[in-house]
């Protein structure tokens, strides 16, 4: 089969995970519960896509390191209390990947999560196998620093006009932008539509199986 891309990169929350709603609570939360003024939830889901400590960095500019990292622990208690089962996908998600696989694409996320984090929504939801590799903003630089695209680019010796970044926020777009690699818009996580089209992606999708007509 004579693929357009050898390299396909997936963001993980609110682009393959329905998770947008439960990150924005949890940083509700978290942010009470340390006394800080509570975002809204556009607030909230906005930072999406960050690294956790970037986030709340942006959200709180004038929090102190252990403001912060006390903001980072409540959160992450409370998102492992909320997020004991299976990952929610979006509809499509897992079939999609799988069909991916079978012919013969790589596939890897890029995510703002800790590598803690995605390991126990791999295990959770039995997936371990389904990615050819990963990277976290705990590991790497986050996002929109494009490190993790590149480390990822040159683990599997692909150029970046082979590979395709796939995600729901301007952080994804930007870092694949960055580095001339294309990029493709999912409309239904946490920014909209309009926000992804100023990065020029080959399309912006509103169903995950869109995007075979683009690979």
């Amino acid at each position: 089969m004579n693929h357009k891309y050898k390299l396909i990169i997936f963001d993980w929350d609110g682009t393959l995970c329905d998770s947008v709603t439960t990150i924005s609570t949890c940083i509700q939360y978290a942010a009470k519960q340390q006394g800080l003024p509570v975002p809204s939830f556009a607030e909230a889901s906005n930072i999406i896509g960050l690294g956790l400590k970037e986030a709340v960095s942006f959200l709180f500019p004038n929090a102190d390191d252990q403001v912060v990292a006390g903001v980072v622990q409540s959160y992450s208690d409370y998102y492992r209390q909320k997020n004991a089962g299976p990952t929610d996908f979006f509809p499509h998600v897992l079939d999609v990947l799988g069909e991916l696989k079978q012919s013969g694409y790589l596939i890897a996320v890029a995510t703002g999560k800790s590598r803690a984090g995605l390991n126990r929504a791999f295990v959770a939801s039995n997936i371990e196998d389904l990615f050819d590799d990963s990277r976290c903003a705990d590991e790497t630089a986050s996002k929109p620093n494009p490190l993790m695209l590149a480390e990822l680019l040159e683990k599997f010796d692909v150029s970046a006009d082979q590979a395709l970044m796939v995600g729901d926020t301007e952080f994804d777009l930007d870092m694949a932008q960055q580095i001339n690699m294309p990029r493709l818009g999912v409309s239904y996580g946490a920014h909209a539509k309009d926000r992804l089209l100023k990065f020029d992606p080959v399309a912006c999708i509103d169903c995950f199986s869109e995007i075979k007509k683009y690979i």
